[in-house]
């Protein structure tokens, strides 16, 4: 399987909106974060994780062209906004887009979408998007896909595991259950928004490296960084088995 990381940011992205910070004005693309999105895909089977607010240009940029499925951790607009922009994988692939998860999210779905769930003339002008509530393991072509509940503050999300691969996202505890469930996993993807202070939704950096160490994976990647986090400086600053990831990186698995 083959991972491409098709967003490394934060709600707001990276560069700011007008901010004039050494990591918002740096000329190290790495440092140039996307909404937070993530793709995965054998030889047969196209899924990917949140359709980020930078959906339309992720998918340009890098090349996905199938969606066999959708992976929602969780409703917020940074994770759900480029639900619109699937109208042209429906409209290639000739079908409805399935989109996988929590009863919480697919309502906030329907909510925000209200519009692709009313009858009416389709036109070419919305979404088709096909709800499924998950809370079990589901098979998506040869991808077997696990959730992963976590807390996301006051709120659940889901992260997921494919094998030996866990992506969690948004997370501020790791649910006991969740920590069994991923322990000794190959690769462990985790957000960590800065170094300090303390954030009330998010893991730090240090509260994520405390969570890969009960893990204990073969090795790691953070993700969900703001402008906060320089690429360079964090990953001097890492343990050698833990990596800042970055838009476009790709892992072989």
């Amino acid at each position: 399987m083959r991972v491409t990381f098709l967003g490394t940011g934060t709600s707001v992205g990276v560069p700011i909106i007008g901010c004039r910070c050494a990591v918002c004005k740096s000329r190290d693309p790495r440092n140039r974060r996307m909404r937070q999105s993530v793709w995965l895909r054998t030889e047969k089977t196209s899924v990917v994780i949140d359709a980020s607010s930078d959906f339309r240009q992720q998918v340009l940029t890098f090349g996905v062209d199938r969606i066999d499925a959708l992976l929602l951790t969780h409703p917020h607009a940074d994770h759900i906004l480029g639900l619109d922009d699937t109208r042209a994988f429906s409209y290639w692939q000739k079908s409805a887009i399935p989109i996988y998860g929590n009863a919480e999210t697919l309502e906030g779905v329907k909510k925000t979408f209200w519009y692709a769930f009313q009858k009416g003339p389709e036109g070419g002008g919305l979404p088709r998007l096909d709800l499924h509530e998950i809370s079990g393991p589901i098979k998506v072509g040869d991808i077997d896909v696990e959730p992963l509940p976590a807390d996301h503050g006051s709120m659940l999300v889901y992260g997921y595991r494919v094998d030996g691969f866990a992506y969690l996202t948004d997370c501020k505890r790791i649910p006991g259950e969740t920590l069994e469930r991923i322990e000794g996993v190959d690769t462990l993807v985790l957000n960590a928004l800065r170094f300090s202070p303390p954030h009330p939704t998010h893991m730090t950096v240090g509260e994520s490296l405390e969570a890969i160490k009960a893990v204990h994976p073969g090795r790691a990647f953070l993700i969900h960084m703001g402008h906060d986090l320089d690429h360079e400086e964090l990953d001097a600053y890492l343990p050698d088995d833990v990596s800042p990831a970055f838009d476009g990186l790709t892992l072989e698995l």
